[in-house]
């Protein structure tokens, strides 16, 4: 059996948001089903999830014994989804920096994209309640990744993000292990490499109330250092490419001259 979309929400420690969360993605459209991905959260969010999926059939918790990270998690999540028959797989946030709201027209991007993801940083869209360093912290990221990479992508480091199932099937997703923001660029690029067709959608992002923010300096040094990376190797893949081409035109002549004196 074929289902229609699954919201994947990742936890750790995010009993005061999940409940608002599931309730607001219930109600932004009939036809959701929901999978909470929880790395074992000592403040008891599994244990409310369960609750939630007993009362609510379309609510789904899968348990991690330990705190693995976001990119960890979503892939857990996406083979959970995939497995039983999703056509369409979100990635959103538990601490209601994404608004389930927006589902709906993000879903619907996916009738003519494989990937649609929910944009801070292409006009109409927005943050809410950041202070100017975290601003200039994303514009800055977002930028630096379009350089070093070459793609026209505003908002790669995004985590709102939907999904063709088709998509995600064709991105080895085993091979993936970055974090953070990092995990986010790395799966786009990934679509990007293969041709796959990326559309992004102007959101408001709001920044949380409850809980800590699970952004360190670690996963910053983490997302600079492998796009630099991924840049280095993206310009030696060029510059291999124009010494290939160069170094088959003498044969080409070749046999145009030949062929002409023929």
């Amino acid at each position: 059996m074929t289902h229609d979309a699954l919201v994947i929400i990742p936890t750790y420690n995010e009993r005061e948001n999940l409940e608002r969360i599931v309730a607001r993605v219930r109600a932004a459209s009939a036809g959701l089903h929901v999978l909470v991905v929880d790395d074992g959260s000592p403040d008891g969010t599994g244990e409310l999830a369960d609750g939630l999926a007993a009362r609510h059939a379309e609510v789904h918790v899968l348990h991690r014994t330990a705190k693995e990270g976001l990119g960890a998690a979503y892939i857990a999540g996406f083979a959970w989804g995939l497995e039983r028959g999703y056509a369409r797989l979100v990635e959103m946030d538990a601490d209601g920096s994404h608004h389930p709201e927006d589902l709906p027209r993000l879903l619907a991007l996916l009738d003519e994209n494989d990937l649609a993801l929910g944009s801070r940083w292409v006009p109409g869209g927005a943050v809410e309640n950041w202070p100017l360093r975290r601003r200039l912290l994303s514009r800055g990221g977002n930028l630096y990744t379009r350089l070093a990479l070459g793609i026209a992508v505003k908002d790669a480091t995004g985590g709102f993000r939907a999904f063709r199932s088709e998509a995600l099937r064709r991105i080895d997703l085993r091979s993936v292990e970055s974090q953070g923001y990092c995990f986010q660029v790395d799966l786009l690029w990934r679509a990007l490499e293969r041709g796959l067709t990326v559309v992004e959608m102007p959101i408001v992002f709001t920044e949380r109330v409850h809980g800590e923010s699970k952004m360190s300096g670690s996963i910053v040094r983490e997302s600079l250092a492998k796009v630099t990376l991924w840049g280095i190797r993206r310009r030696i893949g060029e510059v291999r490419e124009v010494f290939l081409h160069h170094r088959r035109l003498p044969s080409v002549r070749a046999r145009y001259h030949r062929a002409a004196e023929g």
